[in-house]
């Protein structure tokens, strides 16, 4: 009996000759092996670099929503959390202080890096990485200069070719990374670009001039948001306290916005496997309304309904424990929204919250939080809230008008109250006076923080071509990671209330005339469209919350011999 001689040599190479298969195929991948390793003197770089600090976990709160539940088979890779018995992470030894140096080795599976801003390149995440840039809890915009801002880490690597034979063992979470760094080196390009540019085609709008802080920039992440953005609505929960919100009323930007996103056709998934975040759907102020004991002051049993349904969640997903909410958000614009995320301690601490309440005094953080404009939409027909005269037949020089709440607007009404009929301050309007007849009538509308930071007059006098004037402190202006707020409108600080009508007379007419003519022009990223259209205030929180998206970068974590 004969044996057969079995050629050792991989199928594509029989008939080669080993000799040959070393001399035209192994060497030069042996060489092109070491070439790549030569390229950083420290070692092997990695697809992003890796640079991260250390940050305590938060405790409390959650219950169930942090469950170690078959966690390695529901992550997909090997980061390893411990857990306690009542279910919460229990590697956290050091109290909630500042980030300490990464000589200090990992405390918890949660890590910060100071970054550089929502649109700047970012450096490595994982399940137990989670890197942003802190702010100071002071800073009242959270970009200064875009430019500058993003390449204070002096990153010169976003995405690195792969190997074309390791494509396939790539997980989908790395896929979704992988196209996040590609956005990333695009709008990194866009800011390099900035002297020698032409305008991106865009059939139907192409941002341009100073009410962008980088026109062309914004304009290339939207349009990487439209080619990639995708969001997963979580379907669990019943109406009205999920899936629903208020659309006629004060806190209508939150319950259009759901609605909104529910019949979206572009940017919602149903795949959760192909989602960038994830929706929590529900409603703050829907709670307010439908469990909340009028009077009570207490609020327990909306955090105890949030915090049962990140549990109910976190057992039949994998998604809110792999990143333990980091690439989660929820929506409220009711005053009580921040306090009510406190519910579950990730879902304050980690996860995107955006607020009409956006605080920085009160834990709003500008760098993974968005700042959700208030609208007070009382009507389908948004026409009667639009428009306006030119500033030449505006005669009133400012104007405000509502009640004496809040720690500013005493302050406002002590100082103007029926005193200047140039400033008109009224706590009640005269009897036959329309309040949106006499703001088209106003060169400048005064916009007071009221219990709260955030102010529906703000875009009110944007619709109606009234400059708005914000007075207020740690408020920050929604969508300023793009907008130049300073090129629309006029801040006061509240130390400066007794001076506003020097500070708004001395503001010329030729720059007067600037300030309304950009008001106009900035108009359409506040609209309200039912559906919505590009570049309205629907798709303005969504690319916001696109930014913060980009500003976190998860991968599967090395894992050493």
């Amino acid at each position: 009996m004969h044996r057969i001689a079995m050629d050792p040599s991989p199928p594509c190479f029989r008939g080669y000759g080993t000799r040959f298969v070393l001399l035209c195929v192994l060497v030069p991948l042996v060489l092109v092996s070491l070439l790549l390793l030569s390229v950083d003197s420290n070692g092997p770089t990695p697809w992003f670099s890796s640079f991260s600090f250390s940050l305590p976990l938060h405790h409390g709160g959650g219950g169930g929503a942090h469950k170690e539940k078959d966690l390695e088979s529901q992550r997909g890779f090997g980061a390893q959390v411990s857990f306690d018995r009542s279910g919460h992470a229990a590697d956290v030894s050091a109290p909630p202080v500042a980030a300490p140096s990464p000589a200090q080795g990992p405390v918890s599976p949660l890590h910060l890096a100071p970054l550089s801003s929502p649109l700047a390149p970012v450096s490595d995440f994982t399940a137990k990485h989670i890197e942003r840039k802190s702010y100071d809890s002071d800073l009242v915009s959270p970009i200064d200069n875009m430019a500058t801002l993003l390449f204070e880490r002096n990153t010169t690597e976003d995405v690195m070719p792969l190997p074309r034979g390791r494509r396939t063992r790539y997980t989908k979470l790395q896929r979704l990374e992988l196209g996040l760094g590609r956005a990333r080196a695009a709008i990194k390009k866009a800011f390099r670009n900035a002297g020698n540019r032409t305008a991106l085609p865009d059939k139907d709008y192409v941002p341009q001039g100073p009410l962008y802080r980088n026109a062309y920039a914004f304009h290339r992440s939207y349009l990487e948001m439209e080619r990639l953005f995708k969001v997963y609505v979580y379907e669990e929960g019943e109406p009205p306290l999920f899936h629903d919100g208020p659309c006629r009323s004060i806190y209508s930007s939150e319950g259009r916005f759901i609605n909104s996103l529910e019949m979206d056709s572009r940017y919602r998934t149903r795949n959760p496997d192909l989602a960038h975040v994830f929706f929590l759907p529900f409603s703050v102020a829907k709670m307010v309304k439908f469990i909340y004991k009028p009077e009570s002051f207490d609020i327990s049993p909306i955090k105890k309904t949030i915090a049962d349904y990140i549990d109910v969640v976190a057992e039949r997903h994998p998604y809110w424990n792999r990143s333990l909410g980091a690439d989660h958000f929820m929506l409220s614009c009711h005053d009580w929204g921040p306090h009510s995320s406190k519910a579950v301690p990730h879902l304050y601490g980690n996860s995107i919250r955006v607020l009409c309440n956006a605080n920085t005094s009160e834990g709003f953080d500008p760098s993974k939080d968005v700042s959700l404009p208030e609208i007070n939409i009382k009507t389908d027909v948004m026409a009667d809230m639009m428009g306006g005269p030119s500033a030449s037949r505006r005669p009133i020089l400012a104007f405000f008008a509502g009640g004496d709440h809040g720690p500013v607007r005493p302050l406002l009404l002590e100082a103007w109250k029926d005193k200047d009929p140039d400033v008109q301050v009224h706590e009640y309007l005269p009897k036959g006076v329309s309040y949106y007849d006499t703001m088209r009538k106003s060169k400048y509308c005064l916009c007071p923080s009221g219990y709260e930071v955030a102010s529906p007059r703000i875009v009110e006098a944007i619709y109606l071509g009234c400059v708005p004037v914000t007075i207020n402190d740690h408020y920050v202006l929604p969508f300023s990671d793009v907008l130049d707020w300073k090129a629309f409108s006029v801040q006061v600080s509240v130390v400066d209330i007794p001076n506003i009508k020097k500070i708004l007379m001395g503001i010329s007419p030729t720059q007067y005339i600037r300030l309304q003519r950009r008001g106009a022009m900035v108009q359409r990223h506040f609209v309200v469209n039912s559906p919505p259209r590009r570049f309205d205030v629907f798709h303005m929180i969504l690319h916001s919350i696109w930014l913060r998206r980009l500003n976190i970068r998860m991968h599967r974590p090395q894992v050493s011999d």
